[in-house]
């Protein structure tokens, strides 16, 4: 397979072009499965029935600390990219490693804030708020769980194979998506959590 040494590793095949183009279609079918929960959010985050609200239920400590793990995890995946370009593959694992381990965290998080609704009443059954509400987090914390998994793998594969232009490819698309679940987090933190405390 040609490749070109003046591009950085992860596009320097015409395939690897071809996988981040690919990669980019499946980002933006992802911005609209998350474009119609955050509509259906809206439509349906004031019919809370007899149930909480988002006033009873949110609390913006563990909010908050969730929303500095997963931005703090962006950061770590730049700099795991950042090293590969350079050649420095160990500093490169041991940022993905990192990412990961934060992404855990963040994960712990949740499910102990999902915990922490269903004791307060909020269940998928409780109102349409709290199942639009769950069906939200809890598509996001799935792609997190899902990014958990894939990012295991591809380090996986460095350890297996080294970096070639086929794992710099995809630890480079792996770290778009990783980006991508914070942009998303960075919504649900403003228009889900901060909307709902005022």
């Amino acid at each position: 397979m040609k490749t070109d040494n003046s591009l950085p590793m992860e596009y320097s095949t015409k395939q690897n072009d071809l996988n981040i183009f690919g990669f980019w279609v499946f980002i933006a079918a992802e911005i609209m499965l998350f474009a119609t929960l955050f509509t259906s959010y809206f439509a349906l985050e004031n019919r809370v029935g007899s149930g909480p609200s988002g006033a009873e239920i949110f609390e913006i400590i563990p909010v908050l600390m969730e929303t500095i793990i997963l931005l703090t995890s962006s950061f770590t995946i730049g700099l795991g990219v950042h090293a590969m370009r350079i050649g420095r593959i160990k500093a490169m694992k041991t940022f993905f490693v990192i990412t990961l381990l934060l992404g855990l965290a963040f994960l712990g998080l949740e499910i102990e804030e999902f915990m922490l609704y269903i004791h307060e009443g909020a269940t998928l059954q409780t109102s349409a708020f709290t199942a639009i509400l769950m069906t939200t987090l809890g598509t996001h914390g799935a792609h997190v769980t899902f990014g958990l998994f894939w990012g295991a793998a591809i380090l996986i594969q460095i350890k297996k194979r080294g970096l070639t232009p086929e794992t710099a490819n995809k630890s480079f698309i792996f770290s778009l998506y990783w980006h991508f679940l914070d942009v998303v987090w960075i919504f649900i933190f403003s228009f889900i959590y901060l909307k709902g405390l005022m």
